[in-house]
């Protein structure tokens, strides 16, 4: 008997996804509203302080790693009109600095800040710099790279300002190469049609 109720405990912990509440659990935004995969982790904001993804849910999230120094951060002045757009209908864009390409995000946390408020006037959230690819990459990119979603498809992040696209469940609808300009049509086709989907 004892044998068969520890058998059962086993069983109820490996069944269960979430039994850990360490860092990248999910945490629900809302009672027992169900938190899609790409929201299931915790990250910093630019200031530090520590942000639970879960509480994007219900909002189409765009995750874009950025870079001060890059041939395409003029990119942000495109992300931020985004943001001013469609904020109000349920865009959240989220920016990731990260330093892993060409080293052109070298700044401190604050120095991106005021970069991006300077130069870009940049009011959407910013999060603290983070290794999106090769080693140490945050858990985070780890699974949004995991995604096939289309055009780009998986595999590793692969320049400054990769864009990818969660819909209002959490789970990523898209994904961009950087080249791919934040007022292009395709971009904003993908862009409506997430927000066209109730919550």
């Amino acid at each position: 008997m004892k044998i068969s109720i520890l058998y059962s405990n086993i069983l109820a912990l490996c069944i269960s996804p979430f039994v850990s509440a360490g860092e990248g659990s999910p945490t629900p935004a809302t009672g027992n509203e169900k938190v899609g995969s790409a929201l299931r982790f915790k990250a910093k904001d630019i200031g530090g302080k520590e942000v639970d993804l879960a509480s994007y849910q219900g909002n189409v999230v765009l995750f874009v790693n950025v870079a001060s120094k890059c041939g395409l951060t003029p990119q942000y002045e495109q992300l931020q009109a985004l943001h001013k757009k469609f904020n109000g209908k349920g865009l959240r864009v989220l920016g990731f600095p990260a330093n892993q390409f060409g080293k052109q995000e070298p700044g401190t946390n604050s120095e991106i800040s005021v970069f991006c408020k300077e130069n870009y006037d940049v009011s959407f959230d910013m999060f603290s710099k983070v290794v999106v690819k090769g080693k140490g990459t945050c858990e985070l990119y780890q699974h949004l790279v995991a995604s096939d979603a289309k055009p780009k498809g998986k595999g590793g992040i692969s320049w400054n300002f990769e864009k990818v696209l969660v819909g209002r469940d959490g789970e990523v609808r898209a994904r961009f190469s950087p080249r791919t300009k934040p007022d292009s049509k395709e971009f904003l086709t993908a862009v409506e049609a997430a927000l066209a989907v109730a919550k």
